[in-house]
């Protein structure tokens, strides 16, 4: 594929995403930029938060893990149903009861406003790595479909800037009016986009190996890469028990305490909306993931069959299959399209909830007058993009695959304490003093790193994705040791559904 090509692939793609803005946007007010007036239609809103959990780590990743996990990623995601089942009845009625914007305003009734300026934090310090990271490995697509072609060697870093600096002023454009309003619909058909790439992949390979509609399950058996559950090594970090209950507490801290997801789920008009849309939405995850799961074990079949050598790195085998011509040239720009919807889809949600969150929680402009508050809202907005393009950047310097990773998955540990503390206030009538909250909320991942490196270089163990809900504990544990005073009089924080 050609520059030129892919140009025109993306100023076509760019050009849908702002006629929705242009149509979404026009009678919004400036307070319907966070919660898109409390008018969005479920549905809508649940087909399009597929978009922004799967992302472009999930697109370009989940088809390339299969080779070394096979399919152990649906026990994980027989966890995400349950944690769903958790965020449905627990904390979507707690949210609407309160009548919040941001999430963890929660924290300030519940605790005071350390807990709560503690919580936005470390929701703004994760999202942000796990944006930009996203961003970052969609920007390394682009820089071999676009730039390699055009520089013949090696790339100037000024050359990735510009990229990333377009595609960040092209999210900003786009939503600094109607923000939310204008995210729910674009990623709606973001989601559309994504899916049917993946689902015309699936049949571009079908045909390449001469297999019919019908025949596409046997060929992904074939491939021997379809194995679900690990239940032999407990030592493992994919042992059915670990991922089943990791998967329970990352769906609940990553989606449910997490402002970006529950933004979305808070513009449905009434508590029975946003309980069907994330019933919907649960439904319809589940087979997505089953689809990347078979294009990838697909990708495998059809790179053993043309006879070539695979990547050391797994994220790397979709777009080159792609993008190799193999398949048609037209599955080329089916791949470019689905990642731009990927990379769209997760960013543009990361940087309303991200300037949302500084807004309303750091800075506390539902409490200023509106035509203030709506200039602080717009320089934020556009200082949020900034903050991302330097962390992109600084991926970018370190140029290690393994040490970004590290860095990505770092972003975890900051769910741990979130997941402490809501489920702490949940479920306990205890009352920590405030201003010793925030030590325990740092110290408590710093605990979990220490203890998966002993119990890993000791014992050959680890916990994996269960590190999440130890985190959890420790934070919880680092409450029930503070000091405590009485809930006040009548006060009563578990949600009623």
């Amino acid at each position: 594929m050609t520059p030129m090509t892919f140009l025109l692939i993306a100023l076509g793609y760019v050009g849908v995403l702002f006629t929705i803005a242009h149509f979404t946007s026009d009678r919004s007010k400036a307070s319907d930029f966070y919660l898109a007036g409390k008018a969005a239609p479920w549905y809508v809103v649940a087909f399009g938060m597929i978009g922004a959990t799967l992302s472009g780590v999930t697109f370009i990743s989940v088809p390339g893990w299969v080779g070394s996990q096979n399919w152990t990623y649906l026990q994980m995601m027989m966890g995400f149903c349950a944690g769903y089942g958790f965020i449905m009845y627990f904390l979507l009625p707690l949210y609407y009861r309160l009548g919040v914007t941001s999430i963890y305003t929660y924290l300030d009734e519940r605790f005071g406003s350390k807990a709560y300026k503690t919580g936005a934090s470390f929701f703004l310090l994760s999202r942000t790595i796990g944006a930009s990271f996203r961003l970052f490995l969609v920007a390394l697509v682009v820089e071999i479909a676009f730039l390699e072609p055009m520089y013949g060697g090696a790339i100037p870093n000024w050359a990735f800037a510009a990229t990333v600096i377009v595609v960040l002023s092209v999210i900003y454009f786009y939503t600094k009016k109607g923000g939310m309003a204008t995210v729910i619909w674009t990623d709606t058909v973001q989601t559309a986009c994504m899916l049917g790439a993946v689902i015309l992949s699936i049949l571009a390979i079908a045909k390449a190996q001469d297999v019919s509609f019908s025949r596409i399950p046997a060929l992904v058996e074939s491939s021997g890469m379809t194995q679900i559950f690990e239940l032999e090594d407990w030592k493992a970090p994919n042992h059915f028990v670990k991922h089943f209950i990791a998967g329970i507490f990352l769906c609940i801290a990553m989606t449910g305490l997490d402002q970006d997801m529950m933004q979305k789920n808070l513009t449905c008009k009434d508590l029975k909306s946003a309980q069907k849309n994330m019933g919907t939405f649960t439904f319809i995850l589940f087979f997505a993931n089953i689809l990347f799961l078979a294009l990838g074990a697909l990708l495998y079949v059809q790179a053993e069959h043309e006879g070539l050598a695979l990547p050391e790195q797994t994220d790397k085998l979709y777009p080159m299959l792609a993008l190799g011509g193999s398949l048609g040239m037209w599955i080329g720009g089916v791949f470019l399209v689905g990642l731009l919807a990927a990379a769209f889809s997760s960013a543009d949600s990361a940087m309303t909830a991200l300037t949302t969150s500084t807004c309303v929680d750091l800075i506390g402009t539902e409490k200023i007058e509106e035509h203030r508050a709506l200039r602080i809202r717009q320089n934020v907005h556009i200082g949020v993009a900034g903050v991302l393009l330097i962390v992109i950047m600084i991926f970018r310097s370190i140029n290690d695959q393994s040490a970004v990773a590290a860095l990505f998955t770092a972003a975890n540990y900051t769910y741990g304490p979130l997941l402490g503390l809501f489920f702490y206030g949940i479920f306990t009538k205890r009352m920590p003093l405030d201003k010793f909250i925030p030590y325990v909320a740092i110290a408590a991942p710093v605990i979990c790193y220490m203890l998966e490196h002993y119990l890993n270089s000791k014992y050959g163990f680890s916990f994996g994705f269960a590190l999440l809900p130890v985190n959890g504990i420790i934070t919880a544990i680092g409450l029930v040791l503070l000091p405590h005073k009485e809930l006040p009089l009548g006060a009563n924080f578990v949600p009623k559904n």
